[in-house]
């Protein structure tokens, strides 16, 4: 294979939902790059000239294997497990892949985009909008779609403790970030029983642990 984890920096932001379901992945699959290089999204390092040289959009986590820089944690993570097929976060079974991207995508491209710093920070920025709204902007988009979720998972519930079975999927990799920031922003979940199930036992794996943002 040509590219390689070992040889790759990894461009990161600790509290960064696609950054954290990355460095989940890494750590499932018992890989690290070579070197990791934070950037502070908040301080808008990611703008700048020297992360443009790397990264094609302002935008992390990115993985600059030297030859070539890729960005997009979904794009990664499905890389990650073709070349390091063990554990397997997208399951063999066609349904059960199926299953497992729906909810993750549900995650990765409903709710989470709407919720991102840029979204953010533009609505308080040129639209001219308070706090209270962005707060509300904010808590809406995780409501409506953690409702929706909620329906998806249940589905499953009698299959194991992790959104689909008794593995950790992509699905979960997806799940344990968005329900990090929906508290962390200090939105009312606690009416979405499985989803909270299944961060609690998520959590409480050495491989979440060790990926999870300390507490700033």
């Amino acid at each position: 294979m040509s590219l390689q984890v070992s040889s790759a920096t990894l461009y990161d932001f600790p509290f960064s939902s696609a950054s954290y379901r990355l460095r989940i992945a890494l750590s499932l699959k018992g890989v690290a790059p070579r070197q990791t290089k934070g950037i502070n999204l908040r301080a808008f390092e990611q703008k700048g000239d020297d992360y443009l040289a790397v990264s094609d959009a302002p935008m992390v986590p990115s993985m600059d294997f030297g030859p070539a820089a890729f960005g997009q944690s979904i794009a990664l993570i499905e890389w990650l497990d073709k070349v390091y097929p063990d554990p397997r976060l997208i399951p063999e079974d066609c349904d059960d892949a199926l299953a497992v991207r729906s909810i993750a995508l549900a995650i990765a491209c409903d709710i989470h985009p709407l919720n991102t710093p840029r979204v953010l920070n533009h609505l308080v920025g040129s639209m001219a909008q308070n706090e209270d709204v962005r707060d509300d902007w904010y808590a809406h988009w995780v409501r409506e779609g953690f409702t929706v979720l909620e329906r998806q998972l249940e589905r499953y519930a009698s299959r194991g403790p992790f959104c689909i079975g008794t593995k950790p999927t992509l699905a979960d990799l997806c799940l344990v970030p968005q329900v990090l920031n929906a508290r962390r922003f200090g939105v009312p979940i606690d009416e979405f029983a499985r989803i909270n199930a299944i961060d609690a036992h998520c959590t409480t794996q050495a491989a979440f642990q060790v990926a999870a943002p300390k507490p700033d």
